[in-house]
């Protein structure tokens, strides 16, 4: 029975990376949505729920066309930069930036948006400013909202499948994700590896899910 390592070490690589990125723009994304009066924030809103709506070949189709070396975009950033997004760890990254982000983005809200306003008001009333606000008195309230974020994120993209496999392909070494591994495995008829593959991913996921509810329980005594 063969069994390469290479698709899962590149599969949590990829949900590292993500991740950190996403953490990164998920709080300013999910604070303005949160607490901006602009009405347009309704329609970034649904623009980033969009994902938990839609086919991920859908999204997948869309970028693979945008991003594609025969339209403009794609054209851009390869005659530019030398930048190839399509069937590369970039157009992985790429792609499971946009399909995850509700999964940071939603959760961090919910978080601001349920954080007592007196709370905001009485840090302005002491002569903090907004920035210094919501890095010393919002976010460590909140860690319960970003622990969620976090965990969500990161174990949505061990899981992608359509997405990646429509903008990154299958190339051993480079796009082939573990998910993507065990659908190659089972259509050759490998259920041996398939099977070692899923419950690495199924022991991945029970260890993630199981620090999150303890450390979040663990969070919400302490506060």
């Amino acid at each position: 029975m063969h069994y390469d390592l290479q698709p899962l070490l590149l599969t949590f690589q990829l949900a590292l990376v993500v991740t950190a990125i996403l953490f990164v723009i998920g709080i300013p994304l999910a604070y303005w949505i949160a607490f901006s009066p602009n009405r347009f924030r309704y329609i970034v809103e649904t623009l980033v729920s969009m994902p938990l709506v839609l086919p991920p070949t859908v999204v997948g189709f869309y970028l693979l066309v945008a991003f594609s070396p025969q339209y403009f975009l794609g054209h851009f950033l390869q005659s530019a930069f030398g930048l190839r997004v399509v069937f590369s760890f970039t157009g992985l990254v790429i792609a499971s930036l946009l399909f995850s982000l509700p999964f940071m983005v939603n959760p961090i809200k919910a978080g601001f948006q349920n954080f007592p306003s007196a709370l905001i008001e009485s840090s302005y009333c002491l002569g903090k400013g907004p920035w210094e606000t919501l890095y010393r008195v919002i976010l460590p309230n909140i860690r319960p909202a970003l622990l969620t974020g976090v965990v969500m994120a990161f174990a949505h993209t061990i899981g992608e499948f359509g997405v990646v496999l429509m903008i990154g392909g299958n190339i051993p070494g480079q796009t082939r994700l573990a998910s993507i591994a065990i659908y190659n495995e089972v259509e050759a008829l490998n259920y041996g590896t398939a099977g070692m593959y899923a419950l690495v991913l199924v022991m991945i996921s029970f260890v993630v899910l199981f620090l999150f509810y303890y450390l979040n329980r663990r969070t919400l005594k302490i506060f």
